[in-house]
């Protein structure tokens, strides 16, 4: 028996990633919405009630209000907002960070998908953290750079206009006041005392982004180097198909560069530290409209239907 899925806001970036990674997938059935009753309340209910589970790609008021339209208890949701990511009852959809999130997932029935920026910091962070190696009351920093598809809609029309602002030839620093909608959930999943400081960065190329979280050495409890801090991490994720801890990811590493791109069309995620025995560099690069967004959405409802996690995405 196929699965019966529903995409809440299929027009969105997010919801046509999701629909087009499901090409050729013969295990599931797509229940559509006509374009003229998307945002009708009544057939999205109907929809949703009538589906297995129910993806939500859309901004956070309507994805509350697409959780409150749920009767059939059934029904399990996979909602790429900002909306539950910290909400009780709600799975955090990163279930690489441990086993308890990968079950949590497995068992549950509302699923909340990371923020790109935040997949990136957790990517990092958490692992950190939770194994005894940044304290908890570290002031952490991090910056992060996006291509401009992770702004939605809107910014992909100014970015691809005719006669576009000449500001936008160069990359944009954003979030000026620090009320990033991230910043919830990287303290909140990572355990951090604090929200970080944070410094998104826009550019001008479609998707993928690097997040990178700086540390002083002197302030870490163990594994004070890049060499220590790989194997580290190299023995944390391993294992995961989805996370790959570059070896050797030093200066000499593509030049000496990170560029923002290099993993753009790729679902998976990689992870390089780079720096010295005083100073650390742990960068996330990965795709945004991937790992970041879509990508992960469809591994969790893989997790869901006991199917291969992999399955209809590019690794």
């Amino acid at each position: 028996m196929k699965t019966k899925i529903f995409i809440d806001g299929s027009e969105g970036t997010t919801g046509l990633r999701i629909y087009e990674r499901f090409e050729g997938r013969d295990d599931i059935e797509l229940l559509q919405i006509s374009s003229e009753l998307r945002k009708d309340v009544a057939e999205r209910k109907r929809l949703i009630n009538e589906s297995d589970i129910t993806f939500l790609c859309l901004p956070d008021a309507a994805a509350r209000e697409s959780v409150s339209l749920v009767e059939n208890e059934n029904v399990r949701i996979i909602d790429t907002s900002t909306a539950h990511r910290t909400e009780s009852g709600w799975a955090y959809g990163f279930p690489e960070l441990s086993a308890a999130h990968r079950d949590a997932i497995k068992n549950g029935k509302r699923i909340a998908i990371p923020g790109c920026h935040a997949t990136g910091f957790m990517s990092v962070v958490y692992p950190l953290v939770a194994g005894g190696i940044l304290p908890a009351d570290y002031p952490v920093a991090a910056f992060s750079l996006t291509g401009y598809s992770g702004g939605g809609k809107k910014m992909i029309a100014e970015y691809e206009a005719e006669g576009r602002n000449k500001d936008i030839d160069a990359p944009r620093e954003y979030a000026l006041t620090q009320q990033h909608k991230h910043l919830k959930e990287m303290k909140a999943i990572t355990g951090l005392a604090r929200e970080p400081l944070f410094s998104p960065i826009v550019a001008d190329y479609y998707s993928g982004m690097v997040v990178s979280v700086p540390l002083y050495t002197e302030y870490l409890k163990s594994h004070k180097n890049p060499k220590e801090l790989t194997e580290y991490f190299a023995q944390y994720y391993q294992g995961e198909k989805f996370v790959q801890v570059v070896e050797n990811g030093n200066e000499d590493l593509y030049g000496g560069m990170l560029a923002g791109n290099t993993l753009s069309g790729w679902d998976g995620l990689k992870i390089y530290i780079t720096g010295n025995e005083e100073r650390v560099v742990v960068s996330a690069q990965f795709d945004n409209l991937g790992k970041g967004a879509s990508g992960a959405a469809v591994q969790c409802l893989n997790i869901l239907m006991g199917c291969e996690e992999n399955k209809g995405l590019v690794l």
